[in-house]
């Protein structure tokens, strides 16, 4: 993903102007953020599941890896820098190199960054708990809490992101500076929720006699902790674990903050915020696209997104996020470069005007 570009153009809402790089600044900021919490947890999770296998076999760890690193897009660039996907080296390319743009520590030195070149746009709690976290990665005390236990490493990786959410949440004034900060955050976390699911249901998916087994309802389970949702999803449902109720939970339920239509909800309301358009208005294609999905999430059950295909649902959910994605940074945080010679012809042509006009 790319670090912020350097605009100098403004947004401007009644008497409130902000320039463009700030936003992006701040879009960015939260994303890197939001992401690094998700490849902690989902990294985590995953070290926790190999336990309950026992041993594996060259064969089965790939197995067990590349789904990981497909799920993050980094498969290719991962296999320029190792040979063999198996614990250390996916951990190790997913947590610490900055060779990989979505990497742990890439994540987290970007979001600190982003948010060093508008210090004076977020507050000071916000920045110290960043530049905190990035003292922490810089220092040997991170690799010595990782070869102490990587679960122990991860859980700190979570605690900054929460720290620095809940600073967010109670230092930063509600303005289009948070709008921004917010919609970032929920478009990358449904992204990410999105990417998990599919993860297990298209790329996981055991053969017919392995459904309900052990091992598949170890998975399942292992799912839910990664967005720390198992204890949600038993106190709406007491059953066993289910496969297709667990589809549905992390897609539809209304009020788990990491759900699919959660999250869609949350960056509806910041669109509309940021756009200053009343609620259920949709201007351009790519939001009348975004409107007509979440309308329609509200309806669809779980039994008509599995006739469909789980993985095709999940693919246009994405790409609809990925095409609201592109309106909010094309309309507020990306301005074409200034044709200068136009520029200055127009400016020519201008002046003539007047002066016959006064001649």
């Amino acid at each position: 993903m790319p670090h912020p570009i350097q605009l100098n153009t403004s947004i401007q809402r009644g008497s409130q102007v902000m320039l463009s790089r700030v936003a992006n600044s701040l879009y960015w900021m939260s994303r890197y953020i939001e992401r690094a919490e998700n490849i902690a947890r989902l990294l985590d999770v995953n070290l926790q599941l190999m336990l309950d296998f026992g041993q594996l076999d060259d064969q089965q760890l790939k197995e067990h890896w590349l789904p990981i690193l497909r799920s993050a897009g980094d498969e290719e660039t991962f296999f320029n820098h190792y040979t063999t996907a198996d614990s250390q080296s996916v951990t190790e390319f997913m947590t610490f190199s900055l060779e990989n743009p979505n990497s742990v520590m890439s994540c987290l030195l970007a979001a600190r960054e982003n948010a060093r070149q508008i210090r004076d746009q977020i507050s000071r709690e916000m920045f110290e708990a960043l530049n905190e976290c990035h003292l922490f990665l810089k220092s040997k005390n991170a690799r010595e809490l990782w070869d102490g236990g990587a679960h122990d490493f991860y859980e700190q990786i979570k605690k900054y992101s929460h720290l620095f959410q809940g600073l967010t949440s109670s230092t930063f004034s509600r303005d289009e500076g948070y709008e921004f900060i917010q919609f970032g955050k929920f478009v990358e976390r449904a992204d990410k929720t999105a990417r998990i699911l599919d993860l297990k249901y298209h790329i996981l998916l055991p053969s017919l006699a392995d459904v309900g087994g052990a091992v598949d309802t170890a998975q399942w389970q292992a799912l839910l902790r990664s967005v720390s949702a198992l204890e949600a999803y038993r106190r709406s449902h007491v059953v066993d674990i289910a496969p297709w109720k667990v589809a549905e939970f992390l897609l539809f339920s209304e009020t788990f903050p990491r759900s699919v239509r959660y999250c869609l909800e949350q960056v509806d309301r910041y669109l509309h915020l940021l756009a200053n358009t009343a609620i259920g208005e949709y201007r351009s294609p790519r939001e009348r696209t975004f409107g007509k999905l979440l309308y329609e999430m509200k309806f669809r059950t779980i039994e008509e997104v599995i006739r469909q295909g789980l993985h095709e649902y999940l693919e246009e959910v994405r790409k609809t996020l990925d095409g609201i994605d592109d309106f909010i940074y094309e309309t507020f945080m990306y301005h074409p470069p200034t044709d200068m010679e136009a520029e200055i012809r127009l400016h020519q042509q201008e002046m003539q005007q007047q002066q016959q006009s006064q001649g």
